[in-house]
């Protein structure tokens, strides 16, 4: 139901609540982003390039992003312009790498299309410290959103460049 926050722990009815559409639509996000790889922003036809893969991602993920635009993501090394981007970041990993990294994937980024950072979630092995994608951003020259659930083992945060729109 749009508009419809989760449930409380304990209520005394059962009227679905209602509250801001900015609450209501990070909730549909994060109960929807695996299920519904849209949420991350791609569209049927993009171009996913995809960064620091490894044997530990999680396929549903990249299975979801690719079933909805039809295309194969592509590596690092690919050499033309994409339509979004993703990069899975765990800790231990160098944070000026990172920057880095980010700098490097928003300059193959055509028309600011979505670029998102993975991490593992906190209790997770590899999981980062927030501050670390936050920093790394900041030094990229990038904005970084607040962590929204993946799924049960990932979070995502969406960066863009200072000044381009929320």
């Amino acid at each position: 139901m749009p508009g419809a926050c989760p449930a409380p722990r304990a209520r005394s009815t059962d009227a679905p609540r209602r509250c801001s559409p900015d609450v209501a639509k990070v909730w549909h996000v994060n109960q929807t982003a695996t299920a519904n790889a849209e949420e991350f922003g791609f569209h049927e036809g993009d171009l996913v390039q995809e960064w620091l893969w490894d044997d530990d991602v999680d396929d549903s993920i990249r299975a979801g992003i690719e079933d909805l635009t039809g295309e194969d993501l592509v590596d690092e090394d690919y050499g033309s312009a994409v339509d979004g981007v993703i990069i899975w970041w765990r800790d231990g990993d160098d944070e000026d790498e990172l920057s880095g990294v980010i700098v490097d994937a928003y300059a193959v980024l055509g028309q600011d299309g979505p670029l998102w950072v993975l991490t593992p979630k906190p209790g997770r092995p590899g999981a980062a410290d927030p501050n670390t994608v936050q920093s790394a951003a900041k030094t990229a020259g990038m904005n970084a959103a607040t962590p929204l659930t993946v799924n049960a083992d990932w979070n995502g945060v969406r960066l863009r460049a200072f000044g381009k729109g929320r």
